[in-house]
């Protein structure tokens, strides 16, 4: 016999029962979808409404009003809910076997409520020992039950803090990990710290909690981290100071109180040493005391590395040329001869061009003749891709800058001026990338009697950091510096290469008929190209080149909102390229889905796991008991708790920023007059030159025009270039 059917006149405005399953829940937001067993009722109610965090097994207490969904049916519309651990033996398995503590599943649960029964809770947090009295508990999983047990109950605590003041939870687990068990009372004395400490908690989310906790609005602290907010958004955009006056805008522009208050605010930073003032070219800015620092170091370091002579054995220039030859059976043209000799005789070489230069033969002919006079040598670059392309050019070890400084976190490097490299050269490879923080660190820790030598191409996308290091140390003159041009005829086959070169000179390039490595397929509107992208992605380039179309095909896009950007692309890509099988897992956190075999990037410096901003990886398996996700990167895999996953996102799709220093067998890029805001010169010369052996572009031709026009170069308020032209000191 079938249960009477649901009516809204059986329901009171409030009702509590068991939580049987969670069918959906937002943890930026806190907006969940909760199926619940009422009292009373013989059919599972659905309620939705805003909660800290909601596990099946939990009780739930509810108040609100009944409306009726024309698809989902009669819901109750909560105002305010209330969950509470569970007290019944249903409802405590159902709890535990969740997956919400680490080293629980539905078998160890059902295990745990058979023994304890209703006592178990008290069981795991006052007498942990007697959990190996299951079977299957030993000593290590009863540390990770009491462990998973603990930081839980202080996870939920903060959630409900941050929930109380109007603020989404999904960073509890992040804010734990940060303060620890004294993270509400941190908070309370100081909430503009969030915006500092915590990933992806910005400052209007810090004001939110400093108001709700009492705050005036027109106090010092909160102009204080007004002013210091505006700079740290200033660094995101490239900048390490800014003038005065834009500082004071920009802050009343934020803070919207009287301009006397922030000119105060700024008195007090300045005296308390927590921002800098300088001249700069006759102007005064305001820095932050790290970048500041940082500048100050790079030049003054430059300055002596470029006077200092080279520490290199004698070298007969003409015989070395002759030998080094011989060796590789590469003849070396007049412009790397002359290269060649100038990196031989100087302390501080800079080495920039483009595509097909010839810029890896000559590095190489510089590794050869300096190791067979026992020169020590390390290399490195930014990333970890350019760094394995780096390795694999010159058959020598190569390190991601990162890992060569022996990175410890937010605390610096484990190599600096007291424990510099062991080297006698160091060489860095796709050096447009590296901002002003990671070169000063880079020069502290080069010895006092080593080389230096920087390989860049100056004409793609500047660093994602603050500063145009390589633009400053070229047009300063501080530095020697080589320019190759001269594109190689092995390399002139590639239409990539002549397309690249065709663009970075103001050029449409030629768009070869027929077989070739270059194309671009003309599509008119943003509809039509995002449809012809999912089908060269899944089966024209995959069918023709037998390229894998998750490994081997990278798709960059200028921008990442809209029909054209990254999360859009992403979410059509992974159900087309990884469809979530029936019953597969999958976990929803920070607004992506992750299943296994998805393809992620990490998009913070992660020292603990030693993965960095811009590594790209695939998803191995999910594991719901554990609540981890692994990510193998290259042969290397790296397990992130759920509550980490703000640090990855989806990589079918990234921006042509995020692609710098990588390179891929086959390169996809749409091309829209709505990217018309970021459609110039270098993005799509950076975007073309991350191809390695196919690179199709579609969209519009105007697009394309209209980027290959705009060569406006980037302002970036630095300065580094005014402090590399001073005498020194």
């Amino acid at each position: 016999m079938q249960p009477n059917p649901v009516s809204e006149s059986a329901f009171p405005d409030s009702l509590s029962g068991l939580i049987e399953r969670v069918t959906f829940f937002n943890e930026e937001t806190g907006f969940a979808v909760l199926k619940v067993k009422a009292k009373g009722q013989r059919d599972l109610v659905t309620v939705i409404g805003s909660v800290p965090s909601a596990n099946a097994g939990e009780w739930l207490t509810a108040q609100g009003r009944w409306v009726r969904d024309r698809e989902h049916g009669l819901q109750l519309k909560a105002e305010s809910l209330q969950c509470s651990a569970p007290t019944t033996r249903e409802g405590i398995e159902k709890y535990l076997g969740s997956g919400m503590v680490k080293g629980i599943g539905p078998v160890y649960a059902a295990k745990l409520v058979a023994q304890f029964g209703e006592s178990i809770f008290d069981v795991i947090e006052n007498c942990s020992a007697r959990l190996e009295e299951v079977d299957g508990i030993g000593p290590g999983r009863r540390r990770k039950i009491k462990d998973a047990w603990a930081e839980q109950k202080a996870i939920r605590n903060i959630m409900v803090f941050l929930h109380s003041h109007g603020v989404s939870t999904s960073r509890a687990v992040r804010i734990y990990k940060t303060y620890g068990d004294t993270a509400i009372e941190q908070v309370q004395s100081n909430p503009y710290r969030l915006a500092l400490d915590i990933v992806g908690i910005g400052f209007k989310t810090a004001d939110q909690i400093a108001q709700h906790l009492g705050v005036p609005p027109d106090s010092l602290l909160r102009a204080t981290a007004g002013l210091r907010h505006v700079l740290l958004e200033a660094a995101g955009q490239g900048h390490c100071a800014l003038p005065v006056d834009a500082l004071l805008d920009a802050a009343g522009q934020l803070l919207l109180v009287p301009s006397g208050i922030i000119q105060t605010a700024l008195e007090r930073s300045l005296s308390m040493k927590e921002l800098v003032d300088e001249t700069i070219n006759g102007d005064r800015w305001i820095y932050t005391p790290q970048l500041s620092q940082a500048e100050q170091e790079i030049a003054q370091r430059v300055q002596r590395l470029a006077a200092a002579p080279p520490a290199y054995p004698v070298i007969e220039f003409e015989k070395a040329v002759a030998w080094c030859q011989e060796k590789t059976g590469t003849v070396l043209a007049p412009s790397q001869r002359a290269a060649l000799q100038q990196a031989l005789t100087h302390r501080f070489l800079i080495i920039t061009g483009g595509p097909g230069v010839g810029k890896t033969t000559l590095v190489n002919a510089i590794l050869k003749i300096l190791r067979a006079k026992k020169v020590r040598c390390l290399l490195c670059a930014p990333t970890g891709r350019a760094a394995k392309r780096l390795s694999e050019s010159t058959g020598l070890p190569a390190q991601t800058i990162h890992r060569l400084l022996e990175a410890k976190g937010r605390s610096g490097f484990e190599r600096n001026e007291h424990n510099p490299l062991a080297c006698d050269l160091l060489v860095v490879d796709e050096s447009s990338m590296i901002d002003v923080p990671l070169m000063s660190h880079l020069l502290r820790a080069l010895p006092k009697s080593s080389g230096l030598i920087l390989v860049g191409d100056i004409d793609q996308l500047p660093s994602v950091g603050p500063g145009l290091v390589l633009r400053d140390l070229i047009d300063s003159g501080a530095a020697r510096v080589v320019r190759l041009t001269e594109v190689f005829r092995q390399a002139a086959h590639s239409k990539i290469i002549t397309a690249a070169h065709q663009i970075n000179q103001g050029q449409m390039p030629d768009l070869p008929e027929g077989e070739s490595d270059f194309y671009f397929i003309d599509r008119k509107d943003p509809e039509a190209i995002a449809k012809t992208l999912m089908e060269v992605m899944r089966q024209r380039i995959p069918a023709r080149f037998q390229l894998d179309p998750i490994r081997d095909i990278q798709l960059l896009s200028p921008m990442n909102r809209g029909s054209l950007g990254v999360y859009e692309l992403n979410a059509q890509l992974q159900d087309l390229l990884n469809p979530l099988p029936p019953g597969g897992p999958e976990i929803e956190r920070f607004g992506w889905k992750f299943r296994p075999g998805d393809k992620v990037i990490q998009t913070e410096n992660n020292y603990d796991k030693e993965v960095f901003n811009g590594d790209i990886g695939q998803i191995a398996r999910l594991d719901l008991e554990e609540q981890e996700l692994i990510v193998r990167y290259d042969q290397r895999e790296v397990a992130y708790s759920f509550g980490e996953l703000d640090e990855l996102s989806l990589a079918y799709a990234i921006t042509i920023h995020k692609a710098q220093g990588s390179e891929f067998p086959a390169v996809v890029m749409p091309l829209a007059t709505q990217h018309y805001l970021l459609l110039q010169r270098n993005l799509v010369y950076t975007g073309i030159t991350r191809g390695k052996k196919l690179v199709v572009l579609i969209g519009q031709p105007k697009a394309l025009g209209m980027a290959i026009r705009n060569n406006k170069t980037e302002q970036r308020y630095s300065g580094l270039l005014w402090r590399l032209k001073q005498t020194p000191s």
